[in-house]
């Protein structure tokens, strides 16, 4: 198996459309030509990551953070950063970053959150933006359902929990073709009149190019009208964050030692108490400062997160309890996911979870 078979799986689990545009996902290093001898997967493709690798036969490692993030003019082994790539480039290995395109999938990184902590009714906390777009085009009576469902297939039509989704109108058209065109219906040099059906879909934008191609493979025309806009509508569906609610109430002392129980986190630092029971719990993994408000709109009793500073506490404003469970700790079960989406997608081929703590947070 080539490693682009791999990275074929790895962007159905976490299309990398779906990443942020400041993000640094897919394939960062290596050639996807190359037969794969296995595959390691970690939380952070560090040096010594990059070694249990080579000591595993594994020459393909998929890490959730990118090792490269930003941008680098030389490569001389002088941080951890190029340590990790020099070892990897010298040994052959390809190094697979899925970051934020997980962080926005619906059964992604903040879902696997949720699950930890047994949240039911969950829902995206910030729906992503300019995603969404709209495909207008039009045939014959006769050819409509063809075109359709071919768009369908290809991806186009699906709106939160509903697929196949079109709106259908008949119209009245007209053509003349000059003495070059080749019209299916019709004479060429001869205006034609007739009823056309315009199909009206929506879809995904990474989905175009594949929805195009069904549209013009199924087809009758000899020029194909078609209109592609970009919609405001937030996807529903993909985003980060997420927002959910306990199975019972607890108390937030309470609520906050089951959180550390579940997600094995050493501490956790919070905003002060209320003195009112939690319910409704709002999740971000990894830093989610910026969401604070988000939480405070959805209503959510308690906003889970990491990486806050000193005055973003104050920000809870006495509306929520406001907890940094920890970096790692709220992403730690995202690589275990990672593992059991590639064994059920590939058979019979060497799938392995990392052994190395890369968490470089301690505590005493």
């Amino acid at each position: 198996m080539k490693i682009k078979e791999i990275l074929t799986v790895l962007e159905e689990m976490a299309p990398l459309a779906y990443a942020e545009d400041f993000d640094n996902v897919g394939l960062l290093v290596g050639d996807a030509e190359t037969e794969s001898t296995g595959v390691l997967v970690c939380h952070d493709a560090l040096e010594n990551v990059i070694e249990e690798a080579i000591a595993k036969n594994c020459n393909l490692v998929v890490c959730f953070h990118p090792i490269l993030f930003s941008g680098i003019k030389k490569i001389t082994g002088k941080n951890y950063v190029e340590r990790a790539i020099l070892k990897a480039i010298k040994n052959d290995i390809a190094i697979y970053a899925v970051h934020t395109a997980l962080d926005n999938h619906s059964a992604g990184v903040n879902k696997i959150f949720c699950d930890a902590l047994s949240l039911t009714n969950t829902k995206v906390l910030i729906p992503k933006q300019n995603f969404i777009k709209k495909l207008v085009t039009y045939t014959t009576p006769d050819n409509s359902d063809k075109v359709r469902n071919a768009m369908f297939q290809a991806g186009a039509g699906t709106i939160g929990n509903y697929d196949n989704c079109s709106f259908n109108t008949e119209g009245f058209f007209t053509f003349q073709g000059n003495e070059d065109s080749n019209p299916v219906i019709g004479e060429k040099g001869k205006l034609h009149t007739g009823t056309e059906i315009k199909i009206e879909v929506v879809f995904e934008k990474q989905l175009q190019s594949k929805i195009l191609k069904a549209l013009f493979a199924n087809h009758i025309y000899e020029e194909v009208a078609y209109e592609v806009y970009d919609l405001q509508n937030s996807h529903q569906n993909i985003g980060l964050g997420m927002v959910g609610e306990l199975e019972r109430e607890m108390d937030e002392k309470d609520f906050l030692f089951f959180v550390k129980d579940k997600m094995i986190a050493d501490g956790i630092r919070h905003s002060a108490f209320r003195g009112k029971k939690i319910k409704k719990v709002a999740v971000l993994g990894g830093s989610g400062s910026f969401a604070i408000k988000n939480a405070i709109a959805a209503g959510a009793d308690a906003f889970l997160t990491s990486d806050l500073k000193y005055h973003q506490f104050y920000e809870a404003e006495n509306q929520l309890l406001l907890a940094d469970i920890g970096h790692f700790e709220s992403e730690r079960y995202t690589k275990n996911y990672i593992v059991d989406y590639l064994r059920k997608k590939i058979l019979n081929f060497a799938i392995i979870l990392s052994e190395e703590n890369t968490n470089p947070v301690k505590y005493l």
